[in-house]
């Protein structure tokens, strides 16, 4: 029995139904997976879109995510089509108990249902699984449960009692509780009916089941699809790695060059540990893992006037930008959450509970920030305030002045600045993590979270390792090439100190 985890969330009783119904559902929506259509490709690479566009969509995206899994369309029952199909079920059922009340009973229905039930008992076993092939093949032989309709023989409880036995057998963990309440049903119309409802979530356990099982072959796969249509275009036109040589260029030169630091000001004095830019050290020889992990970094702040994108990334434009918006929203949240708990003390701060609801209130008023920042923050600001002074008075604690009232909404409003130092310390530090975890791995990167994001850490180990996952699978399509444009900005002398091999 396929040991699947809880990934599928309930379904609403009318998704899961099938039976002979003359009814259409949807089946499970995917996202659109074209290319980028704010950032068209140039002329010169265009060819490289159309041929990566051939590998499968689906397949790239459940290389990508390792907890990819599909659902369900779920239809609200106040949608005109989750109203027509409701109707359309509750109509088809209450026909069938309408037949098996005949007298004598009209089993034409009920045969269908059985006809389907056991197509899809059928397709839940493994291959491996012959003899209760066999076993089901002979139980829900439909010409002999035909002859006894015909002879008002069939005894559809009876049937239905052994197709429980065996989705008891063949469901997952999660649906063992769901197929033990069917036991308990003795109204044979409600019982078929509450069988389809539960096959239709062991379908697609099944289905999740599959995707990951097959996620190695498919990783495998794919990254030898995309290497090979790579190279079959490198070959038509060799100047294809240009920006791609350039990007790496500028990923040398910035671990090189020794960047400018933020400023010691108020704002950034309560901001614990090491800046970013203290883990490089200029004197040490460039490392080929170093430069092309800083040259990740830097696609996250990539000019979108910029167009010389490396070519061996466009597939993942993207998906890069949506972590570069996420990345932008996580230092928002923590700089406010910084600034807040200044004024509010330990007190407030150690209560998960205060912790959340105030992610939440943030969360929920950034929507406009990119648009309208200034306006975005003065709303943060006045309801953060609020939230402090209500949690400090329902705790019997003294509230905050007049004076720190203010100073805490001017220091909130002042984070819509680029130029804030407690934002520009937050982003750097968020950058200082992803690196981290591109050469450390997610969770010995979240052991040594740098100071001010603590009160984030689920939400950066979430966007930590979906940026470990797409630079590692691009490295692994495109590793060949950069190492050999790694080589050729390596001087010799670096190269056999850091013993420049493939990536």
């Amino acid at each position: 029995m396929p040991d699947v985890r809880d990934q599928v969330p309930a379904k609403a009783p009318g998704d899961a139904e099938s039976g002979p119904c003359p009814l259409q559902t949807s089946g499970p929506t995917q996202e659109d997976m074209s290319s980028p259509k704010d950032h068209p490709p140039l002329p010169s690479i265009t060819g490289l879109t159309e041929k990566v566009n051939e590998v499968s969509k689906l397949s790239n995206k459940i290389v990508m995510n390792h907890d990819f899994h599909m659902e369900k369309k779920i239809l609200t029952s106040s949608s005109l089509e989750g109203k027509v199909k409701e109707t359309m079920h509750n109509s088809f059922w209450d026909h069938l108990k309408e037949q098996l009340s005949a007298t004598p009973p009209d089993f034409s229905c009920a045969l269908e249902l059985l006809k389907e039930i056991k197509e899809i008992l059928l397709s839940l076993l493994l291959p491996r699984q012959n003899r209760l092939r066999s076993e089901v093949e002979e139980a829900l032989d439909m010409d002999f449960l035909k002859q006894k309709a015909e002879y008002g023989a069939l005894d559809v409880p009876y049937l239905s009692k052994y197709i429980l036995n065996l989705m008891t057998l063949l469901c997952a963990p999660v649906r063992d509780e769901a197929v033990q309440k069917l036991e308990n049903i003795t109204d044979p119309v409600r019982l078929l009916r509450g069988i389809f409802q539960v096959l239709g979530l062991m379908k697609m356990d099944m289905v999740n089941y599959t995707i990951q099982s097959l996620q190695p072959h498919l990783q495998e796969h794919s990254i030898q699809c995309e290497r090979a249509k790579f190279q079959e275009l490198l070959n038509k036109q060799p100047s294809l790695l240009d920006h791609t040589t350039k990007w790496l260029t500028q990923a040398a030169a910035d671990l090189t060059t020794s960047p400018s630091t933020c400023s010691d000001t108020p704002d950034s004095s309560s901001v614990a540990g090491p800046s970013p830019n203290e883990v490089v050290n200029n004197t040490e020889p460039l490392n080929p893992t170093m430069v092309l992990s800083q040259g990740f970094l830097n696609l996250l702040l990539w000019d979108p006037e910029n167009e010389e994108f490396p070519e061996t990334l466009l597939m993942d434009r993207t998906r890069l930008q949506e972590l570069e918006s996420q990345l932008q929203q996580l230092t928002m949240l923590a700089s406010v959450l910084l600034v807040a708990s200044s004024f509010s003390g330990s007190v407030l701060f150690g209560s998960p509970q205060f912790v959340d609801k105030l992610k939440r209130i943030t969360k929920s008023l950034m929507g406009g920030f990119n648009s309208r920042p200034e306006e975005a923050m003065v709303t943060v600001s006045e309801q953060v305030s609020q939230e402090i002074h209500q949690s400090l008075k329902n705790m019997g604690l003294a509230a905050l002045s007049s004076d720190n009232t203010t100073s805490l909404i001017g220091q909130l409003q002042n984070i819509a600045k680029k130029e804030n130092c407690v934002r520009s310390v937050i982003d750097q530090r968020i950058h200082l993590f992803l690196k981290c975890c591109l050469v450390l791995g997610v969770q010995q990167s979240l052991l040594d979270l740098p100071g001010g994001l603590t009160l984030i850490e689920a939400e950066l180990a979430e966007l930590g390792q979906k940026f470990v996952s797409l630079t590692h699978h691009n490295k692994q399509v495109f590793g060949p090439y950069y190492t050999a444009i790694l080589k050729t900005l390596i001087s010799p002398a670096q190269a056999l100190e850091t013993k420049v091999e493939s990536l």
